[in-house]
């Protein structure tokens, strides 16, 4: 028997209006909603960078969906701003960028080739899930390939910002899967590709 490929995720925090940041890269007021934060410790601890991980005692949590990571450029260079070169040193991270290169860090891939081609490979391997992490032009491009998205989405209007995709229109059907709402108003949300 075959084993099925590897699926493709993407698992992002919005605002209610649907912007992943603000316009100027702002997360910040995505970040406080604590009943959230205590259900992704608990169920999806890979999705925390490694030192929050480490500061919230759960370094060594494993890694319940996914083991790869894919982001873009721009979703990386806030955490190298900050000096972080590796932030999920507990996946396999590609980011895809035409300018880094392996000095930047050694156990981070980057990588300068078709998104879609890569993450067909990596669907092909061996392991658990593939988290997309972002941004809004890789996960345009890797559509077609996406099969689950899981919003978090909180009870915060940004009018303008970074919105989940910022690609040609392209409409594609995706199914209700799971509906979680939290006290604070936020909630998780699963839908799968229809």
């Amino acid at each position: 028997m075959r084993k099925q490929n590897r699926e493709l995720t993407y698992y992002i925090g919005t605002s209610l209006d649907g912007y992943i940041a603000g316009p100027n890269d702002e997360v910040e007021p995505l970040m406080v909603f604590a009943d959230v934060l205590e259900a992704i410790k608990e169920e999806w601890p890979e999705t925390l960078p490694s030192f929050a991980r480490e500061s919230f005692g759960i370094a060594d949590a494993p890694n319940t969906h996914f083991d790869t990571l894919v982001m873009g450029r721009r979703t990386y260079d806030p955490g190298l701003a900050m000096g972080v070169t590796s932030p999920y040193a507990h996946l396999e991270q590609y980011v895809f960028t035409r300018s880094l290169g392996a000095d930047t860090d050694k156990d981070v891939n980057f990588v300068d080739r078709d998104p879609l081609e890569l993450v067909r490979e990596l669907k092909a391997r061996e392991g658990k899930g593939i988290w997309l992490c972002g941004g809004a032009n890789l996960a345009s491009a890797l559509i077609s390939e996406i099969d689950q998205i899981i919003v978090k989405r909180y009870p915060v209007l940004f009018g303008g910002g970074i919105p989940m995709f910022a690609g040609a229109y392209e409409p594609t059907a995706f199914t209700l899967a799971d509906n979680r709402v939290f006290e604070s108003g936020a909630a998780i949300q699963t839908y799968r590709k229809a």
